[in-house]
């Protein structure tokens, strides 16, 4: 994917990129990504960005169980790849999130191919997510974990509420602005 600046949502010289926690938001979207305490199971929770807010469309997991543990009404499907999609019936939106993360679910941001992980070394740490407009922003290639996962090609469409598709990270495309 393109890195995409937002220049709609950061007006203004010095204003920086639309980031979560530091991370450029490519393409109005990104993805929490983690291993299943429960399953050790790769799995994401998919959200769309408009303005600072951010909504959770979506969860992929390669084990279904992971999509029954969280409870929520939705449409199930199974990608291609054999990835399990839960489409969620009443998206859940934020201005900020607190995650506790640990080196265990090694929880991690994900947009455009690029991560910025959110767990300490070991122990556990308090993360509160939110969107904002930086002019320093992080991020780096994505840990071997996930670098090959299904879900790092989880693609989302914001203006397609059913729509959850497989595509390649590395080849541009051209998804519409959120709204």
């Amino acid at each position: 994917m393109a890195l995409a600046a937002m220049a709609a949502l950061c007006p203004g010289s010095g204003a920086g990129r639309l980031t979560v926690n530091g991370l450029p938001v490519v393409s109005g979207a990104f993805s929490i990504l983690y291993v299943h305490s429960i399953y050790k199971a790769p799995s994401a929770e998919v959200f769309t960005v408009e303005g600072r807010r951010f909504t959770m469309r979506a969860v992929v997991s390669s084990n279904e169980s992971v999509l029954d543990y969280y409870a929520l009404d939705g449409t199930r499907t199974r990608t291609s790849d054999g990835a399990w999609v839960l489409r969620l019936a009443a998206p859940a939106t934020y201005e900020e999130l607190s995650l506790l993360t640990t080196s265990i679910g090694r929880r991690t941001l994900a947009s455009g191919g690029r991560c910025l992980p959110l767990y300490p070394a070991n122990g556990a740490a308090q993360v509160r997510l939110a969107v904002e407009a930086r002019p320093d922003v992080r991020s780096e290639p994505c840990p071997s974990l996930y670098s090959q996962s299904f879900f790092l090609k989880t693609v989302y469409s914001p203006t397609d509420v059913t729509a959850v598709k497989i595509k390649d990270v590395q080849k541009p495309h051209g998804w519409p602005s959120p709204g």
